[in-house]
């Protein structure tokens, strides 16, 4: 097949106007086009008014060796990549060992499902609930201000991607195709087709519940096993290497490889970690606020009058300043059409994310607008320190908002002007239970709260509307990655001080969302693949001499 980059054409086009494009691009006549698939679509809005799709396109066509060589040095055409994932190896016949994967979130469910596509029947366990289960209990705390610490936003079957947007792009590099592999899979378990060719595609909150649960079932069906409520208190090991986990209920699991796709709040794991010698460093992460606009706003600073076509949807945005003390804030999260959420998962403490349903129509768009700290603003060079910073900020909040899990909130006039909020303007907050409004300044440190104030003129500027009076800001966003990063080899992806312990995935320190969490948990997997693939050969060998 041929690839053919950069065809644009007008938001309104109908199908001809494609084949027409390929046939002129190509030099073709209309009997030579065989056939074609849309690879990518984007659109290009950077000319204002005159918005434009953008396609890649893989195209069949008779005589494709001469249409190749006509066009070689073509920035735009040429042989179109194998982008087939091929999974490097087999589990050998009749083999014993049986990985364990602790946590059920993008990197933990992928990290399985190979494992369970190379005959290596995996041990799923998440200390969450199943996700339908977790669904209501999310709900209950929202509604009810009922925290399950087990089963909440950010712990449960799906991990904490279930309930934001359902971003599933990445910037990563990616030569071996993981991505193309993952999205597939996605799209045979639920998810709609297009996710494969859309520039930014993203699933939904409501439409990733069912997604999930049929990828727990293909696992199943492929000689995996899947435990929920299933917390891991403790590895067991000796002279270095992991034989197994302890569970919460006193039960111990034995398993020579285990996979660790943590969450980056499982911080009583992380201190078990510690306390037990596998190497972990403090790692930079963001702190800041989330800020709602109506939606209406963003798509008329970003689409001027093709606002509210049916094929381009919601507008987002992308904003970074680099501030004059030495900070660089950015948005964080983008979220369409969607709600601020509640996203703690201990008492006594606020945290706020973002999510979108598929759809993208509820009234206000938000965005986490964050601030970058180090491990030098942490106050100390322990290696949890980040840890405390968050905790102590998001406990902070809690109080700010009152002591019933409402989210301090501030009018972003009143923020940049340095007085107390008493109510909304024309933006009412969709965070629920709800918000207090109050004065933000004290929720963050001095030098983030500077940064932000600085930020948000300068956003205004790149997207007009930005920095409008009733647009709201609610405390606090701290969730933004994790604050560490458990040590692995470059190359084995096995921890230096525990042989057979995997640090995976966005907990570890080694992601930053859906896509790169579920890339980095398949090579993980194929890492433990090989390495009880070669145990095993050995083991056989040795039995039969």
């Amino acid at each position: 097949m041929i690839r053919l980059t950069e065809v644009r054409l007008p938001l309104d086009h109908d199908e001809s106007a494609l084949c027409d494009a390929i046939l002129h691009a190509l030099g073709l006549g209309p009997d030579q086009l065989l056939g074609y698939r849309i690879r990518r679509r984007g659109y290009d809005a950077r000319k204002g008014e005159d918005i434009r799709f953008v396609y890649t396109l893989d195209i069949e066509a008779s005589g494709e060796d001469a249409l190749l060589k006509r066009f070689r040095g073509s920035r735009h055409i040429g042989p179109a990549p194998d982008e087939t994932y091929r999974y490097p190896l087999h589990a050998p016949e009749g083999i014993a060992a049986r990985p364990i994967v602790i946590g059920a979130g993008p990197c933990g469910l992928f990290a399985a499902l190979s494992l369970a596509r190379m005959g290596f029947r995996p041990l799923l366990l998440e200390r969450g609930r199943p996700v339908r289960q977790r669904t209501a209990d999310v709900w209950g705390f929202w509604r009810r201000r009922v925290l399950q610490p087990e089963s909440n936003v950010q712990f449960g079957e799906g991990g904490a991607g279930t309930f934001s947007d359902g971003k599933l792009y990445s910037g990563i590099k990616d030569r071996g195709h993981h991505m193309r592999r993952i999205l597939q899979d996605l799209v045979d378990c639920g998810a709609p087709a297009e996710i494969l060719y859309i520039s930014k595609p993203h699933v939904g909150t409501l439409r990733l519940v069912k997604v999930v649960e049929n990828l727990r079932e293909r696992i199943c069906e492929l000689g995996g096993e899947v435990r929920f409520e299933s917390h891991v208190i403790r590895l067991l090991g000796e002279s270095g290497r992991v034989r197994g986990v302890r569970l919460q209920n006193g039960e111990e699991i034995r398993g020579d490889a285990v996979v660790l796709a943590l969450g980056h709040s499982a911080r009583d794991t992380f201190e078990m970690l510690h306390a037990y010698g596998v190497r972990i460093e403090p790692k930079p992460f963001s702190i800041g606020f989330r800020i709602e606009h109506p939606q209406a706003v963003i798509d008329a600073a970003r689409l001027g009058r093709a606002a509210h076509h049916p094929l381009l949807g919601a507008a987002d945005y992308k904003l970074v300043h680099h501030c004059r003390n030495g900070r660089s804030v950015y948005s964080f999260c983008m979220c369409p059409g969607g709600q601020v959420v509640a996203a703690t998962s201990e008492a006594g403490r606020v945290v706020t994310n973002g999510m979108s349903h598929y759809s993208r129509a509820d009234r206000n768009a938000n965005a986490g607008i964050v601030v970058g700290v180090t491990p030098a603003d942490f106050g100390s060079d322990h290696p949890l320190a980040g840890i405390a910073l968050q905790q102590e900020l998001e406990a902070r909040a809690f109080q700010l908002g009152g002591g019933n899990y409402n989210a301090p909130a501030q009018r972003v006039e009143d923020f940049l002007g340095g007085r107390p909020s008493t109510g909304p303007g024309s933006v009412i907050p969709s965070y629920t239970p709800g918000v207090t409004w109050t004065d933000l300044s004290g929720a963050l440190p001095a030098y983030a709260i500077e940064a932000i104030r600085e930020a948000i003129p300068a956003f205004e500027r790149q997207l007009r509307g930005f920095a409008m009076s009733d647009a709201v800001l609610t405390g606090t966003e701290t969730r933004t990655s994790s604050p560490i990063r458990i040590v692995r080899d470059e190359h084995s992806f096995e921890s230096p001080t525990v042989r057979g312990l995997y640090p995976a995935g966005e907990g570890a320190g080694y992601a930053g969302g859906i896509m790169s969490a579920a890339v980095d948990g398949m090579k993980v997997a194929e890492a433990v693949a090989r390495v009880l693939a070669a145990q095993a050969t050995l083991s056989i060998s040795g039995t039969a001499t």
